[in-house]
Order: C-alpha cells, then sequence, then structure tokens
C-alpha cells in the first residue's frame, strides 16, 4: 500500500548513549510511538496521529491523540504529563524540540489505512498538490482507498479516482 501524509523525518542520536549499532535504528517516530502506546492505554486514549518535524527554526514532536467523544483539556495534560518523564529517561531525540500534545480536530487530516477505513462513507476534503481540470480543491464522499488511489464521490454524483501522488492531504469536511 502506498504511504499517505506528510514523508516521516529521521533522527539520530549521537554518543555512548545513542551509538548505532550495525542494526538500524528505529525512526524516531516509531520509536516514541511505541513508547506512548501504554501511557495512551492506560489513560483510555488512542494515538490519531504522530509527527516529529522542524518548523522555522524548532523541532516539534507532536502527538495528536483521541478518544470516543473526544479529547477534554484534563485529556492532553495528562499525557504531557505522562509524556515528559517517558522521554526525558528514553531520551530519542538528539537536539532540542518542544513537545506538543493535541487533538486532531474536527477536520482532522486523514493518514492512515484506519482513518479511510473508518471514514469511509463520510464527506471529505481532498487537496491535489496540482490542478486537475482547473482546481485543486474537490470534496464529497470517500468511497476508499486503495492501491488505485482515492476513490470520491462528488455532490454532482460523478465518481473520480485520485492517484496518492497527485494529494496533498484529505480532510474530514465539518458543517459547522
Amino acid at each position: 500500500m502506498k504511504e499517505w501524509g506528510l514523508s516521516p523525518l529521521f533522527c539520530f542520536g549521537a554518543g555512548e548513549k545513542h551509538a548505532m549499532s550495525k542494526e538500524k535504528k528505529p525512526r524516531t517516530v516509531d520509536f516514541c510511538r511505541a513508547l506512548a502506546q501504554p501511557a495512551l492505554e492506560r489513560l483510555g486514549l488512542a494515538l490519531w496521529d504522530l509527527r516529529f518535524e522542524k518548523e522555522g527554526g524548532g523541532w516539534f514532536l507532536r502527538y495528536f491523540i483521541d478518544k470516543d467523544g473526544g479529547v477534554t483539556i484534563q485529556d492532553l495534560e495528562a499525557f504531557s504529563r505522562a509524556m515528559d518523564p517517558l522521554l526525558d529517561a528514553a531520551d530519542p531525540i538528539e537536539q532540542s524540540y518542544t513537545l506538543e500534545v493535541s487533538s486532531p480536530g474536527i477536520e482532522r487530516k486523514l493518514t492512515r489505512d484506519e482513518h479511510f477505513a473508518r471514514y469511509t462513507g463520510s464527506r471529505v476534503a481532498v487537496r491535489l498538490i496540482r490542478a486537475r481540470d482547473g482546481m485543486r480543491d474537490f470534496a464529497g464522499e470517500l468511497l476508499g482507498r486503495d492501491d488505485s488511489g482515492l476513490r470520491l464521490r462528488l455532490d454532482s454524483g460523478e465518481e473520480i479516482l485520485f492517484a496518492a501522488a497527485d494529494i496533498a492531504h484529505v480532510k474530514l469536511w465539518a458543517d459547522l
């Protein structure tokens, strides 16, 4: 299956604590995802997405958490407090970074297989990298996603297929 969403960034440490062996070291996001799993389960939360990315002059480790009925400020705080000592002890990131914990929001980006499966039949907004027939933005019912791409039913009833390589992002559509 073709990968969707943002490209992962790699960051490996240096020095005795982080010496690279002949085996490949896990990606930062994979390590931080596994590190978070026990805390997420204990707090009744789910990880929607995790990104380690550079923005401006700084690095950000961004956990997007969710739960049935939505997360509260207390959930965000509890998860952040649980992760601080775990990240300090594991020290998986060499450079300074900012830990951010948030909800994926009502118009959340769909990036993983389980996101697309969960929201098949829902209204989504698709933004393309380059215009198609003079348009970059499309909205409609998500019919599914597979190796051939993402299928969408437009309001006109027309079904359209977008190749993964053509898509900048897909978000849930919120009628507010």
